[in-house]
């Protein structure tokens, strides 16, 4: 089963591989958007934060079962935020960073521990960032890629996490400042970035 949140709201829908025809599932607990999912190492689905014409930024999380299509509440992020990465660690855990909170691009980080259900504050990025790209790496760190800040608009430059450590170090700077784009770590280990809006 795949699920996808509508647009507009909290509803939500899955489509089976097989038929290929959606049918109705349980609706998120909050409204959201500008959000990130991501689907952990026991097959529920983790919604973190976004925005909500209601509440602007969300630092609520929940988790979506699709053996049972409902949604449950879990831990808060440190931070509410939208416009941020998510990426699943090698251990189970994801990693959220970035941002924007209303005011700036963000440079926190945080780490959800789903064990726990709790989230956990971890090193920051060096640059406030959000709509940035963010790839798991063959050797278990985190790559995150260009985005925008807002003092700078769209960025060329990278840095890599550490899981280990829980810091980040810069990496190489692209050839072309770029957000909204996609990053995919190819089978020999190196990141195909593409597209996203740049400066022309």
């Amino acid at each position: 089963m795949v699920s996808v949140m509508s647009s507009s709201g909290a509803a939500g829908e899955s489509a089976s591989d097989s038929a290929g025809a959606w049918s109705a599932t349980g609706s998120m607990q909050d409204e959201r958007w500008w959000f990130t999912m991501t689907t952990l190492l026991n097959g529920k689905v983790l919604a973190a934060a976004g925005y909500s014409y209601e509440t602007y930024d969300l630092a609520t999380a929940e988790l979506y079962d699709s053996a049972t299509g409902t949604w449950s509440r879990t831990g808060s992020l440190r931070n509410a935020r939208f416009s941020h990465t998510a990426t699943l660690l090698l251990d189970g855990r994801v990693l959220v960073a970035g941002g924007y909170n209303g005011l700036e691009s963000m440079t926190s980080a945080e780490i959800y521990d789903p064990s726990r259900g709790r989230w956990t504050r971890t090193g920051s990025l060096s640059i406030g960032r959000e709509e940035h790209m963010a790839t798991l790496l063959q050797d278990g760190k985190v790559i995150v890629t260009g985005g925008y800040g807002d003092l700078v608009g769209p960025l060329t430059s990278t840095e890599i996490y550490d899981p280990a450590t829980g810091l980040w170090a810069t990496a190489g700077d692209m050839n072309d400042p770029r957000w909204w784009g996609t990053a995919t770590t190819l089978l020999d280990g190196r990141v195909l970035v593409t597209g996203g809006v740049g400066i022309s």
